[in-house]
């Protein structure tokens, strides 16, 4: 956002991807997206999937340092709320082992509890599906909804391929079973998926709705994932459960306070304001002349003092 921001403000546009600053933001994402796969190799799904709202912490603070952004009450609100919701997660999250061997998880993925989920999970995907291509319904809740089934089905590979890998690392060589591969392959396609459909929700509504509504169709899937394909849960209190899903509400809540009427920059075309003028309202702008070679810009010093006079 920083790199677009600069990009923006300077008088040669420029590509995004030439920027060294956006580069290092992409390298910062990875590298945080590779924690994050790790993650899943050492704990449970329904703790690491809930976890995602530190981000959304992280990026209304960090953007105060970078973006020079102002602290709302809402921010702090909703910072208060995700805290308490993380502590209350990490606290009553379910204490299962992790060790996942390529025979369990071949094991799991003929179990009828993941048969019959799967069985509904392709159904309802594929009646969304034929709204959205037949009827061209493309409502945000139908697009994520997609994302979210096919979500459930990226962090049961994921969760699969991590643990393997990190028995391999162990010793106990994990990645000669077929399984692994299938796990791999079930990954990328579901990913890829995944950012059709939610560049697809990017492109026709705000990220301040997509991104709170993303946040909580993800988690609720990856948990209800993690519960039937891996068992979680299973020996958990009734306290312990519902203190866990009390936890995830008031992510929930904070994630949503923080994203409520958060308004966008739009970067594409500078402007000229004119400030307040008799009869017109304080947002009117008035665009230079239209016979540069770049509308509703200022090439140089020279049109910058004859738009003003």
């Amino acid at each position: 956002k920083c790199a677009h921001l600069r990009l923006a403000c300077q008088t040669e546009l420029k590509p995004y991807y030439t920027s060294k600053l956006w580069w290092c933001g992409i390298a910062l994402l990875g590298l945080g997206e590779m924690g994050n796969f790790t993650a899943y190799g050492f704990a449970p799904v329904a703790l690491v999937a809930p976890l995602g709202c530190v981000s959304v912490i992280g990026s209304a603070f960090i953007s105060v340092l970078f973006l020079k952004k102002a602290i709302r009450a809402a921010d702090i609100l909703g910072g208060t709320l995700t805290v308490t919701g993380t502590f209350l997660l990490v606290t009553f999250a379910p204490n299962v082992a992790q060790e996942l061997t390529a025979r369990q998880v071949q094991n799991y993925l003929v179990s009828w509890p993941f048969l019959v989920y799967s069985i509904l999970e392709i159904i309802i995907f594929c009646i969304l599906l034929y709204f959205y291509k037949r009827k061209a319904v493309k409502h945000i809740v139908v697009l994520l909804m997609m994302v979210a089934l096919l979500a459930s089905l990226t962090v049961i590979a994921v969760k699969a391929v991590a643990s393997m890998i990190t028995l391999s690392a162990k010793g106990k060589m994990q990645l000669t079973y077929p399984v692994f591969y299938i796990m791999i392959v079930l990954m990328a396609t579901s990913c890829a998926f995944q950012v059709k459909f939610l560049n697809q929700a990017m492109h026709l509504y705000e990220v301040t709705a997509v991104a709170p509504i993303n946040f909580v169709f993800f988690t609720t899937s990856a948990i209800i994932s993690g519960v039937i394909f891996y068992q979680e849960f299973q020996s958990a209190a009734l306290l312990s459960v519902f203190m866990f899903l009390f936890g995830c509400l008031l992510s929930f809540l904070g994630v949503f306070v923080i994203a409520r009427n958060k308004g966008e920059e739009h970067l594409q075309i500078p402007f000229i304001d004119c400030g307040h003028i008799p009869g017109q309202k304080l947002t009117g702008k008035i665009q230079p002349d239209s016979h540069g070679s770049h509308y509703g810009t200022l090439n140089n010093e020279d049109d910058s003092v004859k738009s003003q006079s």
